[in-house]
């Protein structure tokens, strides 16, 4: 079976690809794209593919942007860490989704009825015009929502529960406001996409929600630190070359 793997994030592709290998060895990727864009040149010229695992929101846009355009009659199998309500909307058109973080066991699942459903072409694009729409008015609302992982359960917790969003030891986190802590699949860079205007990125480090701020006081060489309403083991500094930004959004909210 071949194989197109479209993600941005390369230790995603990477851990998607070895899984698949491993639960059949005729598996062939044939492509792992970054891009729109480097998908939509690599699409030019139709390849013999079996099946696509897509990722929904890459660096330059909805994936459902490309395939609203293409003519592919590939079955279709998106990867996304969004809340049940999307999720909802792809059962509705009958494509299938992998949860972030992956596990083998669903990337096994989604084989297994790939193989049922093997005749199953991907859906006009009528229908990803409705889907596309229907990602855009999510992604538009004031509280979306992030998928953790609790042992074998998939949790979709919703951002105005959560107060700030840090990355560790390479890892991105969320804190809530009951004080626990999750790991997130996203990016903070995705994440500041996905929660602004709410969120304010205080640094390469943290991502912090308005609600959750206390006050924020002065700092050695001309930085402040904000302090949250919940304990949390971290400090967070706001530099002088954002000091202006963040107090043009402190005013805001």
């Amino acid at each position: 079976m071949k194989v197109v793997i479209i993600e941005d994030e390369q230790l995603t592709a990477k851990d998607l690809a070895v899984n698949l290998r491993s639960l059949d060895g005729d598996i062939e990727i044939v492509a792992t794209l970054s891009s729109l864009e480097e998908a939509k040149v690599f699409f030019q010229t139709p390849p013999s593919i079996d099946l696509i695992f897509s990722d929904i929101e890459l660096g330059d846009g909805l994936s459902f942007e490309l395939f609203q355009k293409l003519n592919l009659n590939i079955p279709i199998v998106f990867c996304t860490a969004y809340s049940q309500y999307a999720l909802e909307a792809f059962n509705t058109l009958g494509i299938d989704y992998i949860l972030k973080p992956f596990s083998k066991h669903s990337i096994e699942k989604t084989l297994v009825k790939y193989q049922q459903l093997q005749q199953r072409l991907a859906p006009p694009t009528d229908q990803y015009a409705s889907l596309l729409q229907t990602l855009k008015q999510q992604l538009n609302t004031k509280s979306p929502s992030v998928i953790v992982q609790q042992g074998d359960r998939y949790i979709p917790i919703r951002g105005d529960e959560i107060a700030v969003f840090w990355i560790e030891d390479d890892y991105t986190f969320a804190y809530t406001f009951e004080q626990k802590k999750h790991l997130v699949p996203q990016r903070l860079e995705a994440l500041e996409k996905l929660f602004a205007p709410s969120f304010f990125r205080a640094n390469r480090q943290f991502l912090i929600n308005r609600k959750a701020i206390k006050d924020a006081t002065q700092h050695f060489n001309r930085k402040i630190q904000v302090n949250l309403k919940v304990v949390f083991p971290h400090s967070i500094l706001i530099g002088k070359l954002k000091l202006s930004a963040f107090m043009d959004w402190l005013a805001e909210q």
